[in-house]
């Protein structure tokens, strides 16, 4: 294989050799023929404008001079440089050829001057007969050195494969035969080597042993990877592929009947965390939880938890009756309510529970457990709820999760259980002007704190988005007015939902014309995602909150990668960084360029530029470094009670 490789270099270098230098020799004949030709035909053309009468006019002189001289291009003009008669180009030179004249010109225009006939001759001469015979001589060269080269090559590969056919037939031969011994475990005839290629026998023999141990770490390996693509990368748990796949090979794929009980656990506060602290808080806020499920279902033979997606976990305890699991339930609220009091969040997580079979669809289970987790975020903080198998048999109950969360809601709308955190923002610089923002946190009948984003997220699923948005605004109005606060800037959260809203926009104008005086020092705070997904009811909203004399911030601004175009045309006041950019924003200079470029282009178009999430003294030293005009974040303030 290596001689034909060889051969074949050689056989390119012999072509890439011939026809450099033919084609050099080919120019370099053009050149030549081309510079004789003119030079001749220059002299001839002098000769004859010598001799010739001075009676002739321009254009029968022209006329001679082409016939006769077999010119291409003819200029006549006086010694004035008056043209009295041209004669344009009249043929083109071959493909090649022409190629070779726009590198370096074959045919340059020539001149002749005769004063006594007060005559100055421009011309170029026709040589293109005498070139295209040129420019086959040379395509037959190149044919020539083609066969040449190719040829050999074609005809070395032919006997090449052919005496590969015959090694190959002997080594399928001898292979064959060296499987069906090691089949037998029989000692192989090495006369079947010695009558095919018994030079490479032993070779064949190593090649078995390699095999069979490269074939053992391959298993290996693909044993470790499947491992990995099963695993959860922050919590080590099994991934939502992992607990599919054991789902259907274990339980509903066996010919004897499995049961047990099945718990999906949310995190209710990861997507609070992830805003107000950064996503390493929620990292850590995830593995605590994956911790504490790992610890309640310890004491259950056969049990193994699983994380399905960012928030939501599973655990499956085999054998175990559904009656049983109320303590499981039990256990798991302690374990969450104990993590709580240390790390001064408003809930951890809810629990759904119920039972499973063999015969039991995992779609269908999924269902059934959803439902349950429903009901119990609608309960009482870490609340847990058991969905029976007679609370499934009703087609009625499937969705009293979210008759439940209904009720929950209009309870919490018709008697204002909200409560009103402040959460301060730190100017970075003297001149630059920021706010509070306002927190809503609601409750149950017990002055039980729900998951906020559990319940703004189904209020907005439920229709009552606006509803809880006037609460809140209310709630905000009255306790400034009460407390005396008119003299602060406070800045209120609205759903993207509620701004796009026409009936929520009359509202709201009218009661903030209300109250005129407070209007003025609010600043309401609407998602970047959210203002994109109508621009044009998004501007309507802007204008509406500019009208009262209050201001707009632009939050989480940098995940939707909106235009600057787009902010230039809904004017908002301010723009707040989303956490993710704060978050190592000591260590990663790509965020800090960013968010350097981001400043500067707000600040030319009168923009205020905030930072949240700011969880340490680094962090909020880089950001008064960047310019931005202010900062909020656990480390500059937690939230208090206003």
């Amino acid at each position: 294989m290596a001689g034909t490789t060889r051969f074949f270099l050689l056989q390119i270098f012999f072509f890439i050799s011939s026809f450099t230098i033919g084609t050099y020799l080919f120019v370099s004949n053009l050149q030549s023929l081309a510079s004789l030709q003119q030079l001749q035909t220059q002299k001839a053309v002098d000769y004859h404008l010598k001799n010739t009468s001075l009676n002739v006019d321009a254009e029968t002189l022209s006329t001679q001079l082409i016939i006769t001289f077999n010119l291409n291009r003819l200029i006549i003009k006086d010694l004035d440089g008056n043209i009295l008669d041209s004669e344009p180009g009249r043929t083109s030179l071959p493909a090649l050829a022409d190629l070779i004249h726009n590198s370096t010109p074959l045919i340059r225009p020539q001149y002749v001057v005769n004063n006594d006939s007060n005559l100055k001759l421009e011309f170029t001469i026709n040589l293109t007969n005498e070139i295209e015979y040129a420019q086959t001589q040379f395509y037959v060269f190149v044919f020539f050195i083609i066969t040449l080269s190719f040829v050999p090559f074609i005809s070395v590969k032919t006997i090449i494969k052919r005496a590969q056919e015959s090694i190959g037939n002997n080594m399928s031969l001898l292979v064959d035969s060296f499987i069906e011994k090691n089949d037998k475990n029989s000692q192989l005839d090495t006369s079947i080597a010695k009558q095919s290629v018994s030079a490479i026998f032993p070779s064949i023999v190593r090649l078995n042993t390699y095999l069979k141990r490269k074939q053992q770490e391959i298993e290996n390996s693909a044993l470790s990877i499947k491992q990995q693509a099963f695993k959860d990368s922050v919590t080590e748990l099994g991934n939502r592929n992992l607990f599919v796949e054991y789902y259907e090979q274990n339980i509903e794929n066996t010919e004897v009947n499995q049961f047990g009980t099945l718990a999906m656990v949310r995190c209710s506060e990861l997507q609070l965390i992830n805003q107000t602290r950064g996503f390493h808080h929620g990292d850590e806020y995830i593995k605590e939880v994956a911790q504490l499920l790992l610890k309640a279902a310890g004491t259950y033979a056969g049990a193994t938890c699983y994380r399905l997606n960012s928030s939501d976990f599973a655990v499956l305890l085999p054998n175990i009756p559904i009656k049983e699991s109320e303590r499981f339930g039990q256990d798991l609220q302690a374990k969450f309510t104990e993590y709580q009091r240390g790390v001064e969040l408003s809930s951890v997580a809810n629990t759904g529970i119920v039972s499973y079979s063999s015969t039991k669809p995992l779609g269908e289970l999924l269902s059934q457990v959803d439902t349950a987790l429903s009901l119990a975020q609608s309960k009482q903080v870490n609340a847990w709820h058991v969905q029976k198998e007679s609370d499934l048999m009703d087609n009625v109950s499937a969705n009293f999760g979210n008759q439940n969360w209904r009720t929950v809601i209009d309870d919490v709308l018709n008697n204002s259980r909200v409560q009103l955190l402040i959460q301060t923002i730190m100017p970075t610089n003297r001149s630059a002007r920021v706010y509070s923002e306002i927190l809503a946190r609601f409750k149950t009948a017990e002055d039980q704190i729900l998951p906020t984003a559990s319940f703004l997220a189904m209020a907005e699923k439920l229709d009552q988005i606006f509803h809880v948005d006037k609460m809140i605004v209310e709630a905000a109005l009255n306790s400034i007015k009460t407390l005396n606060l008119a003299g602060q800037f406070f800045g209120i959260n609205i759903t993207a939902r509620s701004a796009h809203d026409e009936q929520f926009l009359i509202w709201l104008e009218r009661r903030l014309l209300k109250d005129s005086n407070i209007s003025s020092k609010l600043i309401f705070e609407i998602s970047e995602f959210g203002l994109q997904q109508n621009v044009k009811a998004s501007k309507r909203f802007i204008d509406m909150i500019h009208r009262v004399g209050a201001r707009i911030t632009v939050e989480r601004f940098g995940v939707g990668l909106t235009s600057f175009k787009f902010f230039r045309d809904l004017k908002p006041d301010f723009i707040k960084m989303d956490a993710s950019y704060t978050r190592g924003l000591e260590e990663d200079k790509n965020n800090q360029y960013f968010m350097r470029l981001i400043v500067d282009l707000a600040h030319r178009i009168g923009v205020t530029v905030l930072a949240e999430g700011v969880e340490s003294q680094e962090e909020k030293h880089i950001v008064e470094q960047l310019c931005l005009d202010g900062a909020q974040g656990y480390y500059i303030e937690k939230p208090r009670e206003i």
